[in-house]
């Protein structure tokens, strides 16, 4: 179909709402619009014309508008603390008047819709960088009058993060349609993380969409998630639902995965204090040698089928041995190590201070190793008041245990 066959009849425009379920209250807490072109032949999902940069901006300019307003007489009819979720797709709305859509906003805010219920969602394809300060200024702008802002189409690796946060959005989506097998889980989580602690930073809301599966929903429960959407959870539909129509369901799977996440939490704890009575056998049986090279080959074979690499650290983070490493199911000795310092590793000063406290070892958190690429983990032992054991574990040993992966 033609673009302007579309705008030919209006008539053909319908309005679709895309229902958006909160973790805390497990209800409905807003719509996202969306849209198509229906005719006796065709039915064009409009995401992708007003997504084509082939079609001219005017073009799209009108059906976004006929659209918008088409979805606001019908949310007229909403219960006053729904939000309304708009999708802009930032080039087209930075060559517009900055009045133009604030103007459709205000003609409906007089029909019953405050504006504070508005979130504008956007999306731009390319970087931010030549568009930064005239977008700020238009977000700055629109702000004053409670309209909520969002950032679409997160959860991919070449983000520019830094002006995300200078933005301060209200709200982050984040696409799990990269998260379509549990093998890719691990990788996408460093990606969120980095999201996540920028969310905080800022004061940004967390909402999951093309959640398709119940393990991605599991994934966005268990990564912060305060806002939900995928057809898992509920199709896009041209009416309103009932706002409970998950309730008893998402109060289910969140039993559940209060349990599992209980159940993982005590397998990680049972093994940390399984490796915190080993290490204190073996302390009470072997003198930790000056050199500790001894002492740490020793250790090795005992721990062959568990570690891959050891290596001693002092509070600082200076390394004060070799790695002993696990290479084609031999250990060697690796010199080139000693001396380095790891204090700039996430968590590393902050782990350290925990076991000069609590005078006990502890396991961290999954995480790639750099010289392997493997998903592991490492436990951490206190040798001394100043000298603490690494103990990096292989993928093997996590993967034949349930709650370490």
């Amino acid at each position: 179909m033609e673009p302007l066959e579309i705008l030919q009849d209006s008539k053909q425009i319908i309005p679709y709402f895309f229902p958006i379920f909160s973790a805390d209250e497990h209800r409905i807490i807003g719509y996202e619009v969306m849209g198509k072109c229906i005719t006796e032949n065709n039915e064009i999902d409009l995401k992708s014309f007003l997504a084509d940069d082939s079609i001219p901006e005017e073009y799209r300019n009108k059906v976004d508008d006929i659209l918008l307003e088409k979805a606001l007489e019908h949310a007229i009819q909403m219960k006053d603390d729904v939000m309304i979720y708009i999708n802009r797709n930032v080039d087209l709305l930075l060559n517009q008047d900055s009045e133009h859509l604030l103007n459709i906003l205000k003609k409906y805010e007089k029909q019953g819709i405050a504006l504070d219920r508005i979130v504008i969602s956007m999306t731009k394809k390319t970087p931010i960088d030549d568009d930064f300060d005239y977008l700020d200024h238009f977000i700055s702008y629109y702000r004053t009058y409670g309209i909520k802002i969002a950032i679409d189409n997160l959860g991919e690796a070449n983000n520019n993060l830094e002006q995300i946060g200078k933005l301060a959005p209200n709200i982050l989506r984040i696409d799990l349609k990269a998260l379509r097998s549990s093998s890719n889980n691990h990788h996408y989580q460093e990606i969120l993380y980095s999201l996540s602690m920028l969310a905080r930073k800022i004061g940004a809301t967390l909402l999951f969409e093309n959640i398709d599966m119940d393990f991605q929903l599991q994934f966005a429960w268990r990564n912060g998630g305060r806002y939900y959407q995928g057809d898992y959870l509920h199709k896009a539909g041209s009416v309103f639902v009932d706002r409970d129509i998950l309730k008893e369901k998402l109060k289910e799977k969140c039993h559940q995965f209060i349990t599992y996440e209980k159940k993982k939490l005590h397998s990680l704890h049972t093994i940390t204090e399984k490796f915190n009575e080993t290490m204190a056998e073996y302390l009470q049986k072997n003198h930790v040698y000056e050199s500790y090279v001894p002492f740490l080959t020793k250790l090795a074979l005992k721990l062959d089928h568990v570690a891959f690499r050891l290596y001693i650290c002092d509070e600082d983070g200076f390394q004060q041995t070799p790695n002993i490493f696990k290479k084609n199911k031999h250990w060697i000795q690796q010199d080139e190590y000693l001396h380095k310092n790891w204090s700039w590793r996430p968590y590393f000063l902050e782990h350290i201070m925990r076991m000069k406290n609590n005078k006990k070892g502890l396991l961290s958190d999954l995480y790639t190793d750099i010289e392997t690429g493997e998903t592991i983990r490492t436990f951490s032992f206190p040798l001394t008041a100043t000298e603490y054991l690494f103990a990096d574990l292989s993928y093997d040993f996590l993967y034949e245990r349930d709650g370490l992966l």
